[in-house]
């Protein structure tokens, strides 16, 4: 199985430059999505020519702003959606399905924003999020996937002096918060095949920073320990185009 992960930065958006053919190309069993920016009626709309999927959907109160979806081949046993706290629950950003070996969860982790003004509030979503998964865990493996918004290591992006502590993605809290889920038991799973590759996963809009190669790697699969054993290789597809962000996956045995 081959399992992926996307920032879409706008379903509608990536719709209009192709993608259906894109899936088609990328040939997921599971893909998640992140940041669709779009209600539950006009992701079912942008994928209308997306043929083999089931498709989930999660949106954001706030129209046009964050919002995940899962497409599956395979219809999972169960779907569920949010942390169930109500704090993390109004920006659409989690959805879990359930099949019979593990369980696929994607997720667009909030960015502390301008000014790192929602570092606390980020800093509460890993601890709850890191709750959620390890509750999951008990039941079967878990892979987590989607944009968690923080370069770990100074390997994980181009300028790690001039971002580091003032660039939301990049402070110590945020790595630290990283660094939390690895100490409990989960597994980066890109650095676990390929330590010292330099790969990003997102580039800005500006300044032609995806064709210079300025970049940083935000989005990820993690995996439980008791997963790690069931995956095969990680990857990170630099070459699909249509968002700022490019996927990332994983392939099982």
């Amino acid at each position: 199985m081959k399992l992926v992960s996307w920032n879409l930065n706008g379903i509608r958006a990536v719709e209009k430059k192709g993608l259906s053919k894109i899936l088609e190309y990328i040939n997921a069993d599971i893909i998640g999505f992140q940041e669709t920016k779009a209600q539950d009626d006009q992701v079912k709309e942008a994928l209308k020519n997306v043929t083999g999927y089931h498709i989930y959907s999660y949106s954001a109160v706030k129209k046009g702003y964050s919002g995940t979806a899962i497409l599956s081949k395979k219809k999972p046993i169960d779907v569920t959606y949010g942390l169930g706290i109500e704090e993390h629950d109004q920006e659409g950003r989690l959805i879990c399905a359930e099949y019979e070996h593990f369980f696929y969860i994607t997720t667009y982790v909030p960015n502390s924003g301008s000014g790192l003004h929602r570092l606390e509030y980020r800093s509460r979503w890993d601890a709850d999020l890191l709750n959620f998964i390890k509750n999951k865990e008990k039941e079967k493996p878990v892979f987590l996937c989607g944009d968690l918004n923080v370069a770990h290591q100074p390997i994980d992006l181009k300028n790690p002096k001039s971002n580091f502590n003032k660039t939301p993605g990049y402070t110590q809290t945020e790595i630290d918060g990283m660094s939390n889920f690895i100490s409990n038991g989960y597994t980066d799973t890109f650095r676990h095949f390929y330590p010292e590759e330099v790969k990003y996963s997102w580039w800005s809009y500006r300044f032609n920073s995806r064709a210079k190669n300025v970049g940083w790697r935000l989005d990820y699969f993690l995996s439980s320990e008791n997963g790690l054993e069931i995956i095969k290789d990680a990857f990170i597809l630099n070459d699909v185009m249509g968002s700022d962000h490019c996927p990332v996956g994983i392939e099982l045995k």
